[in-house]
């Protein structure tokens, strides 16, 4: 690991040599440089274009986020097991310049709109290379190789809950919890986390959601991996499956969601399976909210903000499926109201 005091800030000269460098290209011929916009993890994306047809994607990212400096053991790791991501072409840890095979601009979230039944294929081949990354034995896993972030536990579930309590129910609800109800629902939620740690462990994406999930010719490839971990299977499903990006209906999700269980042996009857998916849904989209807040508020990247309505309605409907999480779902119903009053 180098020290963090070594890295260095590349600009835009840096880069290019960086670029010709490793693709062994002259001076004479022209690079193209665009920034893709839309990434809120301290990284800066750029899409390269040469000699008419070919093109690449740079990533300029900063290590204070330690988790960017995971991204390139992990994607390595990734492709070996023969879960479909971006090849890495060159990782430069001191420049902290990675550039990597462009797979387009479709992803899930682009396709959106188009008829179910190819959605629902697409979705389909994702759960099935998700549950081909949820079945890497942990005790096969290379850690003295491969770098990841701390695993599920009672802290990272804590740390989610006061990150949506502070940057999405005070500071974009403008909601100030009684002392009596906070130690209720702290009560509750630190239950679910118990129940979440319960599960059987594997290998999480930790952001598996629609626009993180690529399309080149019929094929989903995951991307934005450098946050993968330890912990629950269902947090992975809960992001993708209650995806506040993109719509779907009732029928559609369970149809998705019973498909996974069939691929899944977890000694788990339908309904005990349903029941943890909702549950972990509602962590995730607990840590979704929270992000929204920070990120539209904090940070300033308003976009994020749009998202909160139809999170706020998937993390009601996940409470109200759950059965078991009462207090949260009163507090989804006072945040509704709250925002109902502001518009």
């Amino acid at each position: 690991m180098i020290p963090q005091s070594e890295f260095k800030n590349p600009g835009y000269e840096e880069r290019i040599t960086f670029v010709r460098e490793t693709l062994e290209l002259s001076e004479s011929v022209p690079i193209e440089l665009s920034p893709i916009e839309g990434r809120g993890s301290d990284r800066t994306f750029f899409r390269l274009k040469w000699n008419r047809n070919d093109s690449a994607i740079l990533i300029d990212y900063d290590p204070r986020r330690v988790e960017n400096t995971y991204y390139a053991g992990v994607a390595a790791f990734l492709r070996h097991i023969d879960v479909p991501v971006p090849r890495m072409i060159r990782h430069d840890p001191v420049r902290c310049l990675i550039l990597m095979e462009d797979l387009g601009e479709r992803d899930l979230f682009s396709l959106r709109e188009v008829p179910w039944k190819t959605r629902q294929d697409l979705y389909q081949k994702t759960l099935a290379i998700v549950h081909r990354l949820h079945s890497f034995p942990e005790r096969d896993f290379p850690s003295g190789q491969v770098r990841l972030m701390e695993g599920f536990g009672p802290d990272l579930y804590r740390w989610e809950r006061d990150y949506f309590k502070e940057n999405f129910i005070k500071a974009f609800c403008g909601i100030e919890l009684e002392p009596s109800f906070e130690r209720e629902i702290e009560e509750e939620l630190s239950g679910l986390a118990e129940r979440l740690s319960t599960t059987r462990r594997s290998l999480v994406h930790r952001d598996l959601q629609s626009q993180n999930v690529m399309v080149r010719g019929g094929e989903p490839f995951l991307i934005d991996f450098q946050g993968m971990r330890f912990g629950s299977p269902f947090y992975d499903l809960g992001s993708l499956l209650c995806d506040p990006y993109v719509e779907f209906g009732d029928d559609q999700r369970m149809e998705l969601l019973l498909y996974y269980y069939g691929l899944s042996k977890r000694g788990l009857t339908w309904k005990e399976f349903q029941k943890i998916f909702w549950e972990a849904s509602a962590q995730r989209l607990m840590q979704a909210l929270g992000a929204y807040g920070f990120l539209g508020l904090r940070k300033g990247l308003k976009t994020y903000l749009d998202h909160i309505p139809s999170g706020l309605r998937n993390l009601h409907l996940a409470t109200g499926h759950a059965g078991s999480l009462p207090c949260l779902w009163q507090l989804c119903a006072a945040c509704e109201k709250a925002i109902e009053r502001r518009s």
